[in-house]
């Protein structure tokens, strides 16, 4: 189970390429990108939000295979995001050809305590890897809400749902959970060619600035003018 708590505002989306939904043949032999591969020690870990250059890319379990995360050169801020711990931040300076590993921990986080009573809500939505959304707060991917045993505990009254992956329609609903009561939100999110518009995975307005590209990739200083030199004496 899961409890609803705050979390930060995110980043600016900068992430040049990751390779999500790509099939990896597009990428085979190609020396110039760079990729990050993720290690989590336990389920909290694992199952926690992944955003790069504020974006989201998916949970930490699944980024790898077919949907490894491939960036070109420079530098790339990564940030993993799981409902009740503090975010786990670490930069990294991309280099061609290059393999990184990024080893995620998470820390328990100071919150408020649920309500003696609570309302659970259980999602099944297909793709179950997209993030959930509650009251505009990330609060972990469909898989963690879905199945016997696991649910999302809510406060009883009104709350906004909100499903959103990169490449699909974004779902949003809204529900109005009793005590004790089980309410349940099922729904295949329908594809899209868009590109990434959902406000939640891809914020704008951000107190977060993109990291500055690296010194020799910056773009030079215009040449200076020259004077039209003068004719020739006769």
């Amino acid at each position: 189970m899961t409890d609803v708590r705050g979390r930060p505002r995110l980043g600016l989306w900068t992430l040049l390429l990751v390779s999500l939904m790509l099939a990896p043949a597009l990428y085979g032999g190609n020396d110039v990108m760079g990729e990050i591969e993720f290690e989590g020690k336990s389920k909290v870990e694992r199952t926690s939000g992944v955003w790069i250059d504020g974006g989201y890319v998916g949970y930490l379990k699944e980024l790898k295979g077919s949907k490894k995360v491939l960036l070109l050169p420079g530098e790339h801020v990564i940030r993993v995001r799981q409902d009740g711990y503090q975010d786990f931040e670490q930069r990294v300076e991309v280099q061609p050809g290059k393999k990184y590993l990024v080893r995620v921990q998470m820390q328990k986080a100071l919150t408020q305590p649920m309500p003696a009573v609570t309302a659970t809500v259980k999602i099944e939505v297909n793709p179950n890897r997209a993030a959930v959304f509650v009251d505009g707060q990330f609060v972990g991917h469909v898989g963690e809400f879905e199945g016997a045993g696991r649910g999302m505990l809510v406060a009883p009254g009104a709350h906004k749902i909100r499903v959103a992956l990169p490449g699909y329609q974004t779902f949003e609903t809204e529900i109005n959970a009793l005590a004790n009561q089980k309410v349940e939100v099922k729904t295949d999110l329908v594809k899209s060619n868009a590109g990434v518009e959902d406000p939640m995975l891809n914020p704008a307005g951000s107190d977060h600035a993109a990291p500055p590209p690296p010194p020799d990739r910056a773009t030079p200083p215009p040449p200076p003018d020259r004077a039209t030199p003068p004719p020739p004496q006769g």
